[in-house]
């Protein structure tokens, strides 16, 4: 039986598909937690589903892992690439929730989301990058 060693761009996208899983996991725990103290989801008077946010997250946690990947492959410093661009992008994320039509514990709750998904998925992913 032959057995292949990962190559680097497979060990890094598996290593972010599994962090997207986690922060898929962990930002409706956070937002359903949030409800259960009396913080509303309601945002231009609808409710966001809470599993929205799991959905939401996986959705641009894999458009990071992807752009990650193409970093990884052509950027001179893929690392520094990748953390400042996730540092930046994750701030410019807190922009709507800043702007949304809504309380200001439900803006706090949906900065506290992204918070929680930029903190599993870039560090799990940043160690993998040269």
């Amino acid at each position: 039986m032959t057995t292949y060693a990962a190559t680097p761009t497979v060990s890094l996208f598996g290593t972010g598909v599994l962090a997207t899983v986690a922060a898929s996991a962990a930002t409706p725990v956070v937002a359903a937690t949030a409800t259960v103290v009396g913080i509303s989801l309601d945002v231009g008077g609808a409710p966001i589903p809470v599993l929205g946010f799991a959905t939401l997250t996986a959705f641009f946690s894999l458009v990071g892992v992807v752009m990650t990947v193409v970093m990884a492959r052509f950027a001179r410093c893929p690392r520094s690439t990748f953390v400042r661009t996730t540092v930046v992008l994750t701030a410019l994320s807190l922009v709507p929730d800043v702007i949304a039509p809504a309380a200001p514990a439900t803006k706090a709750l949906l900065m506290l989301t992204h918070l929680v998904a930029a903190a599993i998925v870039v560090p799990a992913v940043a160690r993998k990058l040269a």
